[in-house]
């Protein structure tokens, strides 16, 4: 089982001298964050940061980044869920098992709820193809 949550960040770099300034302070870049085994602890990470396949809470976001990267980030973006077949069906199978912590009727409703369609299943090397909160 693998899966990895895909953000932006945004990234303002300070040089630590007074005399030295950057012309392009900030830089964008890809960050992949592991998503843990469905089911044990942090596996609610996307219902906790997620809605609608965004980031729910910006200021939350940014900070959670500044302190993994150690670094000021300025903006995340979420892009996506990556996700092999198993770990995307362990996942259908806690949700469904608490449809309630989601306050939703089915598998599908919770996963659109909180991914929008931004859940990709890697199907082989640089293919996929879009979930669209199928469940």
């Amino acid at each position: 089982m693998d899966a990895h949550y895909a953000f932006g960040v945004r990234i303002r770099l300070e040089p630590e001298a007074d005399d030295v300034v950057l012309e392009s302070p900030t830089v964008e870049r890809r960050c992949l964050l592991e998503a843990v085994r469905p089911g044990t602890d942090g596996w609610l990470f996307f219902r906790d940061t997620l809605w609608r396949g965004e980031v729910a809470d910006q200021d939350h976001a940014r900070r959670l980044f500044t302190e993994k990267l150690g670094m000021n980030v300025e903006a995340v973006d979420f892009r996506g869920l990556h996700t092999d077949e198993a770990y995307l069906e362990a996942l259908k199978a806690e949700i469904d098992d608490s449809l309630e912590t989601f306050k939703a009727d089915s598998v599908t409703e919770a996963i659109s709820k909180y991914f929008g369609s931004s859940l990709v299943v890697d199907v082989g090397e640089g293919e996929g193809e879009s979930e669209g909160g199928e469940g």
